[in-house]
């Protein structure tokens, strides 16, 4: 069994093109990452190869704008690079929320804004405003 997974996964006719694909997208993958501005990069990523066609999904418009006006610079380092490549395809695909971490950053209180904020508390009268404002003192962190 084990024996007959092995020839399939490397004949030419079977799963070898797709994990000879997969193995191309991977070093496509790190490679785009390494040459495109950092700011771009982190919001975007190189999905796929087709018919010498580069396929970036970006994750806002603005992004998707800014990596077709880098196209034909992409195309010339990926061509320096010695990969076969005519064009740059840029489409936006917003990330999947499940894959962004849930955890905030916790932002302390300074002593001075926490003062500040415990007097706008206690000058307000019974109000929406001010039971927010207790809220937030009370859930957050404070700065030493």
């Amino acid at each position: 069994m084990q024996k007959s997974l092995e020839n399939y996964l490397e004949a030419a006719d079977g799963a070898g093109k797709v994990l000879t694909h997969a193995r191309l997208l991977i070093k496509l993958a790190r490679l785009y990452q390494q040459v495109a501005p950092p700011h771009l990069a982190q919001s975007s990523r190189l999905v796929n190869l087709k018919s010498g066609t580069l396929v970036i999904h970006a994750a806002s418009g603005a992004v998707a704008a800014k990596l077709r006006q880098l196209a034909p610079t992409l195309v010339d380092i990926f061509l320096n690079r010695g990969i076969e490549c005519n064009d740059v395809q840029v489409k936006v695909q917003a990330r999947d929320y499940r894959e962004q971490s849930s955890t905030s950053t916790l932002k302390p209180l300074s002593s001075r804004a926490s003062g500040e904020l415990t007097t706008l508390r206690d000058s307000l009268p019974n109000s929406s405003l001010r039971s927010a404002i207790e809220t937030l003192l009370e859930r957050s962190a404070r700065r030493e």
